[in-house]
């Protein structure tokens, strides 16, 4: 039987994140509470700080999802929690509460895949997703791609990052630049006032055939027309700066802004003809793009147009839904809970859980 209200819990990184569906379409709260302010500073995210920030929120956040949803804890039928990938300190933090609300409640729960909670972002707003389906899941901590043959919670891995995701790849170079963290929505609106084909990256390829990706060498590559070109960098990481000031176009020379341009291209065209390559050779009957790097401009526009020109729909979602959120963790639990799946309560934080 599934349940009328899902509480979702999400703690896997730097979000602290809980949200209510009514069905699996129907979002009744979506609370987010970023700890970005806490680990700019540092250029990326501190597990211990992270950790600890969770803790902090989460009865909070809880609480305003469910005062949004205008329900209680009665009200719930069933809790979805993040058990991994992630960082197992925050991991933990979401799962135990979880326990603990199903515990108290006598209500079931169920642990999900934060990667499932991103393809399943993209069945809240499409009601129709044709199958089979491709995703393109894109993050900050993750860069792979998954095909769903039928809607019954089984995914194929068809390629994966052997080292860097995207997303890493962009706080990376914005730290090379000194643009500040994170990285991908600062180099994303910088690029569109630089030229593109003003510095060469080559497409890396993996020397055992594979279609696997690879973001490590676009930073290496960026460092060397750095160091090739002497570009200064600039000042936008002062650490004892607690809220500091976006960069504009105007704060950076023309060289930096073409080097980002370049930059963004080489890793937008690597997913999009990666994803279309095999998207053609599986049969997929649509492409789903999904994950934080999903809210890129760039990548939303090659992917719609390479899409386009090969008849296959591709699948967005609002911005609000591509980066983590608890919305997706309680729709992949709902769509479970209607399978009659649930999880028991030995179930434990997998820092590096596959999907």
């Amino acid at each position: 039987m599934t349940p009328d209200l899902v509480l979702g819990i999400e703690s896997s990184c730097d979000e602290t994140a809980a949200a209510v569906l009514e069905t699996p379409r129907t979002i009744r709260s979506s609370v987010v509470a970023s700890q970005i302010p806490i680990h700019r500073r540092y250029g990326g995210v501190v597990p211990d700080l992270a950790a600890r920030q969770h803790l902090l929120s989460i009865d909070t956040v809880i609480t305003e999802a469910l005062d949004t949803a205008k329900c209680r804890f009665e009200d719930l039928g069933g809790v979805a929690v993040t058990f991994g990938p992630g960082l197992v300190g925050c991991l933990l933090v979401g799962l135990q509460v979880a326990k603990g609300i199903a515990y108290a409640r006598r209500i079931p729960f169920v642990g999900v895949n934060h990667l499932e909670g991103h393809i399943r972002s993209l069945f809240i707003e499409h009601a129709d997703v044709p199958l089979p389906a491709l995703f393109l899941v894109v993050s900050g901590g993750h860069t792979a791609l998954y095909l769903m043959r039928r809607d019954d919670g089984r995914y194929d891995t068809l390629a994966r990052t052997r080292d860097d995701a995207a997303g890493e790849a962009y706080d990376k170079v914005s730290r090379i630049l000194g643009l500040g963290y994170p990285g991908g929505p600062v180099l994303d609106r910088l690029a569109k006032h630089g030229d593109s084909k003003r510095f060469a990256f080559g497409r890396p390829k993996m020397t055992d055939g594979s279609d696997d990706f690879s973001f490590s060498g676009y930073k290496t590559s960026v460092l060397r027309h750095v160091e090739a070109t002497s570009i200064a960098r600039l000042g936008f990481m002062d650490p004892d700066d607690p809220d500091p000031r976006a960069p504009q176009p105007s704060d950076c020379p023309q060289p930096v802004l073409d080097l980002i341009a370049s930059f963004q291209e080489a890793v937008v065209a690597n997913l999009v003809h990666t994803t279309m390559k095999i998207a053609r050779e599986a049969r997929a009957a649509s492409v789903g793009l999904a994950g934080g790097v999903a809210c890129n401009s760039r990548l939303r526009a090659a992917m719609a147009a390479a899409g386009k020109e090969a008849g296959v729909p591709v699948l967005t979602t609002s911005l609000a839904l591509t980066t983590d959120n608890a919305a997706m963790i309680a729709a992949a639990g709902y769509s479970r809970f209607r399978r009659g799946e649930t999880s028991g309560f030995d179930l434990n934080a997998d820092p590096s859980a596959a999907n």
